[in-house]
């Protein structure tokens, strides 16, 4: 049985057709929207880049009914551009596209943001930030009836994180991107959103140094305290792709336990660390006067 066949009747994506890009393994945020998208009737196709993923993302495709699997490297625009003309030979058109493709030398993430080098902002900004116009562009030319995008940004886009260094200023463009693009594809019915999540265990969230601690971090301090799971991302990218959100474009919805929000850690967390380091300073004195 394919997705679409268990699907309600009353899905909300019933007789819709995209594209989900970013798709790493079964824990990755695409993949979490993509199995909603697929609940909800959504007819998908997917892409790979490099036959070691390409094995891992066939397979997830089979088990939502999705026999179009495309190889894609945004860094080569004849790729690119082959995707959209398989999509438009075996489709003729889409409903929607999902962008979560990021990229950036992890080793280049920790320290200063000042020691980014040229060739590595450059490849960031193309893999992360200009590969979403590039792929926007190519898509809303198949969006005969009006359609829906959505990408992924994070807060490192408006607010200092550490280890995060360039790949916040690419997030950052990425979010101006998604304001610039809803404004050129308004006119013809195209909506373009983001989703900025909150810290999920993903491949790529395990190349950022101290990622395990920004986790735990969010747990503590978010409103909800906790952190999301790539199936509430999936609820709100199914709000932003389906006719829930006809009226929203060049919006940023957040889905990160309320952790936007925040601006100090909570009291009581502040009071636990101010009594380590008074208790550590005073161990020191002692033994110093020894």
């Amino acid at each position: 049985m394919t997705a679409e066949q268990g699907a309600s009747k009353n899905g909300l994506m019933l007789g819709r057709r995209g594209l989900v890009m970013g798709v790493a393994n079964n824990h990755s945020i695409a993949w979490g929207i993509a199995k909603v998208l697929a609940a909800h009737g959504a007819s998908l196709a997917f892409t790979y880049q490099g036959e070691a993923l390409g094995k891992r993302v066939k397979p997830l495709a089979e088990s939502v009914g999705s026999d179009l699997v495309l190889p894609c490297d945004v860094e080569d625009l004849a790729s690119v551009d082959s995707v959209f003309d398989r999509l438009g030979a075996a489709w003729g058109g889409i409903d929607f596209i999902v962008h979560a493709i990021a990229f950036s030398d992890k080793n280049e993430l920790k320290g200063r943001y000042a020691d980014t080098t040229r060739e590595n902002f450059a490849r960031t900004m193309l893999i992360s930030c200009f590969s979403f116009t590039e792929i926007a562009k190519r898509a809303a030319a198949l969006m005969n009836h009006g359609g829906s995008m959505v990408t992924l940004t994070y807060g490192g886009s408006t607010r200092v994180m550490p280890n995060y260094n360039v790949m916040g200023v690419a997030k950052a463009a990425l979010e101006a991107s998604v304001r610039y693009l809803a404004a050129d594809f308004g006119p013809q019915g195209v909506r373009v959103n983001a989703i900025s999540a909150g810290p999920v265990r993903t491949l790529a969230g395990a190349g950022i140094a101290d990622a395990r601690l920004m986790f735990n971090y969010q747990q503590r301090h978010a409103p909800l305290r906790r952190t999301v799971s790539i199936e509430e991302v999936g609820g709100a990218a199914l709000y932003l792709l389906s006719d829930l959100s006809t009226g929203v474009t060049g919006d940023v919805h957040f889905v990160d336990s309320g952790y936007n929000i925040i601006s100090m850690p909570h009291p009581a967390a502040l009071r636990t660390v101010d009594d380590a380091e008074t208790a550590a300073e005073a161990r020191a004195a002692k033994d110093a006067a020894q």
